[in-house]
């Protein structure tokens, strides 16, 4: 199946699923959501259509999508890090390993490795202050997590997906 045939069946589902709510009014967060599990990411193009669809100015789409850090308008890698950078976290030190992964990857914070594979992020707190230092590999949470540990974290992610 080419790529045009595959992205438009993404279109065709997010446009089921948006006619499929019983009220469209007040579910900008829960289509974008929606959207960026089908399409991985929301760029200008794809906000656009989810204005068109929902029947609001696309000034609002994207302010929502620029404002919350769980949306990105750029293509994400297969396996996202994410580093807490929170008060515990950040005491326990959260930037070395961010450092660290960021040396590993050869990428920076809000960066795609080339190859598509890995993303990373800085996120302000995940919740977990007790598991502190937190790194998060797509949602998987991994606590008090040491500079040593992340190779084999990273090996993990590749090992997993083989």
């Amino acid at each position: 199946m080419c790529t045009n045939e595959l992205l438009h069946e993404k279109f065709v589902e997010l446009d089921a699923f948006i006619d499929g709510l019983e009220e469209k009014e007040g579910s900008l967060i829960t289509v974008l959501h929606k959207t960026q599990e089908l399409f991985g990411y929301l760029p200008k193009e794809i906000q656009l259509h989810v204005a068109r669809k929902l029947d609001i100015p696309a000034a609002k789409v994207n302010g929502v999508v620029t404002f919350y850090s769980y949306f990105t308008e750029t293509p994400r890698g297969e396996f996202i890090i994410n580093v807490c950078m929170g008060t515990a976290c950040f005491v326990r030190g959260a930037e070395e390993l961010l450092k660290e992964i960021q040396d590993k990857l050869k990428i920076k914070a809000g960066q795609t490795s080339t190859d598509g594979k890995f993303s990373i992020d800085a996120l302000r707190c995940v919740g977990a202050c007790g598991l502190a230092p937190v790194v998060m590999v797509n949602g998987k949470v991994y606590g008090r997590v040491k500079k040593e540990q992340l190779d084999d974290i990273l090996a993990t992610c590749v090992s997993e997906n083989a």
